[in-house]
């Protein structure tokens, strides 16, 4: 695998400037993270697409779009973010329905309701370069479905960490056995904040990181922050085996043509690289990357390599869907030489 182009310095990478901005894709209000360009800068570059089109030169960069996972928000691509931002890229990350700063959900099946988030994310972003998907954990499972959608313009996906194929046995017990849920949720008195904060303290790094990091860690206090206490924690409990129920049979893996990046992670406590390795066999014509080392969620401490993964990728696409475009116009016949 090549590497990304020669970056600028460090500080430049973590100087990045990430703009912050709120929109409505499917009628839910949400976050919008965006690094690369502005909105004059978008005009003229659309201008200049719209003159590449009727000339048969279409647009060639890739416009990376990042779903997060469950819990978790657009925030959790921030180091992703300023490591394209420093290679020129252009890259948004929104929080989803129902996490970050984004509407809750409403109720119902949660995958459709994202599913429709998430094509509108793809339409909208579609003008400015060749979309390519970036999702991890959740953000990769309605990456997968946005690409089952064949009317959506979508150059590639990356799929790190999706659940739904191969799951370790504390996303088994949320599925199979709901007992123990359930006598949480009837205690006669609510626990402790302080019990819960310290049981989440214990959990959550070793959820997030291959080898956990300490709770002033700003990517685990904000994930400690959605547990403040009995009653949220029981009612993102009781959504999480929701939308784990869900994950059955939610894929349609053979409606996949686009170009497609597995990502699997060794030392994932919530979904086991064999998952990886089932997708990747699901899907024959996609790529495989397995690491070792990684843990569920590798954009927060392997920024850098995921950048130049994806950035690597990312060209390919580009490079497909140039050729895919050339290829129809090629194969348009004209009136006039019909005529002829």
């Amino acid at each position: 695998m090549t590497t990304a182009a020669k970056r600028t310095d460090g500080a430049s990478r973590r100087e990045a400037p990430v703009r912050v901005r709120h929109r409505r894709f499917a009628g839910v209000r949400t976050r919008v993270l965006e690094v690369g360009t502005t909105a004059p800068e978008r005009a003229r570059t659309q201008r200049v697409r719209r003159r590449r089109a009727t000339s048969g030169q279409p647009p060639r960069r890739p416009r990376f779009v990042l779903f997060h996972g469950y819990c978790d928000s657009a925030d959790t691509w921030r180091p992703l973010l300023a490591e394209l931002a420093a290679e020129g890229h252009a890259a948004i990350a929104v929080d989803l329905p129902g996490f970050g700063d984004a509407e809750v959900l409403r109720d119902g099946p949660i995958l459709p309701q994202l599913d429709a988030f998430v094509a509108a994310v793809v339409k909208d972003q579609a003008p400015h370069g060749d979309v390519v998907l970036v999702g991890n954990s959740l953000g990769g499972t309605v990456s997968l479905r946005a690409a089952q959608n064949r009317w959506l313009p979508i150059a590639g996906v990356t799929s790190i960490a999706a659940p739904g194929f191969s799951d370790t046995w504390l996303v088994r017990t949320i599925r199979k056995y709901p007992l123990p849920l359930r006598l949480y949720a009837s205690l006669p008195l609510p626990l402790p904040g302080m019990l819960i904060r310290t049981v989440a303290d214990n959990v959550i790094p070793r959820l997030l990181y291959a080898t956990p990091k300490d709770v002033d860690d700003e990517h685990v206090r904000r994930f400690l922050s959605l547990f403040p206490d009995y009653r949220s924690t029981t009612w993102r409990l009781s959504q999480a085996r929701k939308l784990v129920h869900e994950l059955d049979d939610c894929y349609e893996l053979d409606r996949i043509t686009t170009p497609l990046l597995v990502v699997a992670c060794g030392r994932d406590r919530l979904v086991r690289k064999d998952g990886g390795t089932m997708l990747h066999t699901l899907v024959p014509h996609s790529r495989l990357l397995v690491r070792e080392d990684w843990g569920h969620c590798p954009q927060l401490d392997h920024a850098e390599e995921i950048h130049q993964l994806v950035s690597h990728f990312a060209e390919g696409c580009t490079r497909t869907t140039t050729g895919a475009r050339r290829l129809a116009q090629a194969s348009t016949v004209k009136p006039d030489a019909a005529a002829s």
